[in-house]
């Protein structure tokens, strides 16, 4: 689905400012490295957040279900404006993603593929109008300590294309999450691509009540700072 306007950005072709690469869909809030784990079979799920990524400020929202037993398909749509660029850019986005996780463990490894698959339209008062699309394979691997701590590691390949000119690239994405109670985990990831410097950032997760969360993180990289702000309900 799409990105959280900031951190995933990895490939940039003419104007577009990419919102998609690196994970066209979204990890479970607030990270950026996705866990090898789906939604129960007949689960639901809606997010619903806020980013940044330095100047640029974005909105979206996600939906996700689980139609078969260890598989999840996931849909969002996103929409994010540039305040420092002259003209104001402003970008809308919508992608839509397959996770497959045929291994999956409460302690141990577990692992599985996704597949994900974007569109996004960049557009401003001097006639900008382009549009990018991107797609990922992604390789997730997840292990599960006895404590609850689960640690997450991303492999993908992806594609993006502008005007029909197309960019490949590899990423990588290495993630935490440590439970400090049973409704408060503590959050870290570093995730980069194969020809750029790494992002890193951290944050917290909170359970309301079963199944509602609030997130939020922030993170530093490539001369930049970045935050995400979200709400889920899976049911």
């Amino acid at each position: 689905m799409i990105q959280r306007f900031s951190p995933r950005v990895r490939v940039s072709l003419g104007s577009l400012a990419l919102l998609m690469t690196s994970g066209l869909a979204l990890a479970e809030r607030p990270m950026n490295v996705d866990d090898a784990g789906t939604l129960d079979l007949g689960g639901a799920k809606v997010e619903f957040g806020w980013s940044k990524d330095d100047r640029t400020k974005g909105l979206e929202a996600a939906v996700g279900y689980g139609p078969i037993e260890n598989v999840e398909v996931e849909l969002a749509g996103g929409w994010a404006r540039d305040d420092d660029a002259d003209p104001e850019q402003t970008f809308k986005a919508v992608g839509f993603a397959v996770k497959w996780v045929p291994l999956q463990q409460e302690t141990g490894l577990s692992a599985g593929l996704k597949f994900e698959y974007g569109r996004e339209k960049a557009t401003d008062d001097a006639g900008l109008d382009e549009t990018a699309t991107g797609k990922a394979v992604i390789a997730l691997v997840q292990w599960t300590l006895g404590s609850g701590q689960l640690l997450h590691l991303n492999l993908s390949r992806e594609w993006v294309e502008v005007d029909d000119d197309t960019e490949a690239e590899n990423g990588w994405g290495l993630g935490t999450a440590y439970p400090l109670s049973d409704q408060l985990f503590l959050v870290a990831e570093a995730f980069g691509s194969q020809h750029g410097a790494p992002d890193k950032a951290v944050g917290v997760r909170y359970e309301i009540q079963e199944g509602l969360k609030l997130s939020g993180e922030i993170g530093r990289g490539n001369d930049r700072s970045f935050a995400n702000l979200g709400i889920a309900w899976e049911f």
